[in-house]
Parts: structure tokens; sequence; C-alpha cells
């Protein structure tokens, strides 16, 4: 058995190691190629961390502290397996304990399978052994319903930082969404996790969660804000570091203020009016960097509260926080909402809380997706406009890109001059100013088009390349990633169980 290990291991060695290793070879590829290569190379190493992983575990079961001096580690004088794993793959103490654990998680679910609902006998009996084997002190047992998540793992389909991402976000079982519930869920992210990185996946489980318990999420709301927290740590060169744990409605307000000191700085948008325009080039010649103006930003609006100047400090008024919620959610007094540029909803008390102080602008969101159209009378989206397209598109539309609507730009899909193309929230989408450059630059246009019968209902977007990127000009999707507008457009999941 370990002969037969070993030299498949080598013969996956020797394979690799005939795969260019220097740059001139690629030079060459076809982009489909150089992507289709690149994806195949991560899908390689997520077999091989849980493979490395697996191994790593049964180091750890061979080293188990009940062993004392007679384990594996021990007699290689390590004091623990992850000290022997972290020297024998070179690794750092972390990924050697990153190794050990996910790889423990394993290989108990594979007791635990093998066990059946009798008991551990069997698993013991098939060389598992489930009574040496001890997890991580916190680390509990990978749970019946996420169990799913393991063959996809060992294939190399899923890493194991998507499996647990998918098992942190999904959260634990309530008598309301119960095991049965959440097993349907990790099938259903099972088939999206091939296009979402682990982040992306853990907000997408994260969000699935609170669509399946929405009754618990004022209840996860107050446990949110009750972790918020502020701390000033003096250091010894005397300096003072501040550590601010913000809940999503506190951070709302703070994204908004740091977002509009540093914007410029970072290459924010720059097709504004000429007043804003004028404070942006001012914020840009600043020599300080945009960490050192942040933080004279705040100071200032610390020291000055409410007479703070912040038409100069920061180009606009009090930090203006949207709350998007759908139309059928308020008026019928059930659902979540969400503020703009967080990802935890919040519940509808709460926003009838926060619309009362009147520093908060709802957003309605119709079932269409299309809240606001004021025709062909300005060259320029309005204010209301930019906040109707924040709403809908909740960031840069483009497939992949992460930028907040704070760092975008209005997007007239029929340009406003050629094509007399109307100023009105459904003809523009949301660019960031690299996609917008993209789409202006490289002659690619934005098209919008009626849902066909086999999609949820609602107006899609797509870019169409230029003949010179893609002969055959396939229409990319840029789908919103706004959460109210997407339970707006789709049927309200059914709950199994």
């Amino acid at each position: 058995m370990t002969e037969s290990l070993t030299t498949a291991i080598s013969a996956a060695r020797s394979a690799l190691e005939s795969a260019p290793d220097s740059v001139a070879p690629l030079a060459g590829l076809p982009d489909d190629e150089l992507v289709a290569a690149l994806s195949e190379a991560s899908a390689v190493r997520r077999i091989l961390d849980a493979r490395i992983s697996l191994y790593a575990a049964e180091v750890a079961r061979r080293s188990a502290p009940s062993l004392a001096h007679s384990g594996l580690a021990q007699r290689r004088g390590h004091r623990t397996a992850d000290e022997l794993v972290r020297v024998a793959t070179g690794s750092t103490q972390r990924d050697a304990r990153d190794a050990v654990q996910a790889g423990v998680l394993l290989l108990a679910a594979e007791a635990a399978h093998a066990a059946g609902p009798g008991g551990g006998d069997d698993a013991d009996d098939r060389g598992l052994g489930v009574a040496a084997l001890e997890l991580p002190e916190g680390m509990p047992p990978l749970p019946a319903w996420a169990q799913g998540l393991v063959q996809p793992v060992r294939r190399g389909s899923l890493s194991l930082a998507a499996l647990q991402a998918i098992r942190s976000g999904l959260g634990q079982p309530t008598a309301a969404v119960t095991g049965e519930v959440l097993r349907g869920a990790v099938d259903a992210l099972l088939a999206e996790a091939s296009t979402l990185d682990a982040d992306r996946l853990y907000r997408r489980a994260r969000g699935l969660r609170d669509e399946l318990d929405a009754e618990g999420v004022a209840e996860r709301e107050a446990e949110r804000r009750s972790a918020r927290s502020l701390r000033l740590h003096r250091l010894p060169d005397g300096m003072t570091r501040a550590s601010w744990l913000l809940d999503p409605e506190s951070a709302a307000v703070v994204t908004d203020l740091f977002d509009r000191a540093t914007s410029p700085r970072r290459g924010g948008p720059t097709f504004v009016g000429e007043r804003d325009a004028a404070l942006a080039q001012r914020i840009r010649d600043d020599e300080r960097t945009p960490e050192q103006y942040a933080s004279d930003a705040f100071l200032a609006l610390l020291v000055a509260g409410a007479d703070a100047d912040s038409s100069q400090l920061l180009g606009s008024g009090a930090p203006s926080v949207r709350v998007l919620v759908t139309a059928d959610d308020l008026r019928g007094g059930t659902g979540v909402a969400t503020v703009e540029g967080q990802t935890a909803p919040l519940s509808l008390p709460t926003v009838e809380r926060m619309l009362c102080t009147g520093t908060h602008t709802p957003i309605l969101i119709s079932g269409t997706g299309q809240p606001l159209d004021v025709g062909r009378t300005r060259r320029h989206f309005t204010r209301r406009q930019r906040i109707a397209l924040a709403a809908r598109d909740g960031g840069c539309r483009w497939a992949g890109c992460e930028r907040p609507p704070s760092w975008t730009e209005a997007h007239h899909i029929n340009p406003w001059h050629s094509d007399h193309g109307r100023t009105d929230v459904a003809d523009g989408v949301l660019l960031c100013r690299h996609h917008h450059l993209l789409v202006h630059n490289n002659g690619w246009r934005i098209r919008r088009r009626p849902a066909r019968a086999d999609e949820p209902p609602g107006e899609r977007y797509e870019a169409i390349p230029p003949p010179t990127h893609d002969a055959q000009q396939t229409p990319l999707d840029l789908p919103s990633r706004s959460e109210p507008l997407r339970r707006a457009v789709r049927p309200t999941p059914v709950r199994a169980g």
C-alpha cells in the first residue's frame, strides 16, 4: 500500500514537473488556453491540499497525546503533530496547523460515516482509529447535514477553504431551519461553488441562511450589535492604535465617510460635476497618503462635531446612509432589508427606527428593479438617480467586480450624444472606473433585454465584446449585486423538511 501510494504521488509529481516552469513558453498561449491552464492547475492544487490534509491528519492520529512518547511525532523528536507536519512540508506553523485541522475534520467525517447510526465500533475495525482521533480544541466535528461537502473536497472540486465557508455561513440548525433544510442548502451552494471564491461563497451561504431564517435576522443583528467595541492601544513608541469593531448599521455610516474622504486618492470616480471635480483634484494633490488623509478627516469630525464644515472636509453633508428594501416586504411588514455597502441584513423594525431619524434614505425596489426614470432632460444622472442605480446594481455590475457603489460611475448604455441615449435609470448601469474605461476605450457595448421565459422576472444587462475580443461576440451577463433586488424579482425559496 505504501509503495503504491508513493508511486502514484511520484508519478503525479513527474507529470507536473513536465509542465512549463518559466514565462517564455506561456507567451504564445492564446488567452483561453492560459486561463484554462490556470483553472486546471488550481484544481490540482485543491486535490493536493486535500491529500496533504488527510496525510497530516493521519500523522495527528498517530501522534495523539494519549500515546505519550510512543506517538509518531514524539518518537521523531517533535512535540506535536503540527510541528512534524511543518518540518516535513517546509510550510509555516500556521499552514501546518491548518492542514492538520482540515484533515482531522475530513477523517472524523469519514469515521462517522463508516460507523453509521449504530456507533463507532465498525469504524475502529476498519482501521480509522476513532478512539485515537481527537479534534483540536474548539473545533466541532462536521455535522451530518454538511457531510455532502466531504466528497467534493476529496475530488478536488471544492477547496478546504470553501468547505469551511459553507459550513460557517450556514450556521447551526434550529427548530425553524432543520438539518434537512441545511442539507438542501448545501446542495444549492455546491451547484454554485465552481464560480465563487471562498469569500463570496461565505457571503452567499450567509445570505441563503438569512433567506431561510428571516425570523432569526433580528436576533443575529442584535448579536452583531452587542459585539461592537472601540479600544485604544498605547504603543511603546508613543503612538496609539485604535481598534474599532463596527456592527453593520454603524459601519455603513463610517464607511460612507471614509469612502468620500479617500476615494479620489484611490483613483475614484472622475466623471463628476465641476465642483466635485475641483474638490477631488484638491484631495489628489494633497501630499498626505489616503490613510493619513482619512485619519485627519475623522479627527476633524470628532473635534468639530456637529459644527464641522463637512463641505470642505468630505465634499457633501452629513453621512448619507441608504436602506434598501423591497416594496412588497415593507408593505407586508415581513422580510428583511439591507444597508447599502453592507452584507448583513436588517430586520424591518430596525429599518423603521432608522427611517425615523431622518438621516437614512429608504430605497423601495419594485419587482422590475427600475425605481426611477426622469427622461432625457439632463445629461448627467441626478443624485436621486445615482441612489436608485446603487440600489438596483449594488456596485459595479461587471461580473466578478467587487467595487461598491461609492467607487462607481453611471454609464449610459446608449451614448447620450451619438445615439440620443436617455438619462434614465433603466438605460444606465454602474461601472467602476476600470470597467467604465474598458467599455469606452475597447469597443464594448452594453444592452438591456427582458428576461427570457426560463429566467426570473426583471430586466437583464449584458456586455457585448468587440469582434477583436470575441469573434462570436458572446454576451457577458452583468448581474446585479443587490440582494434586495434579487429577492424582489425571484420566487420565494421553498423550505424543505
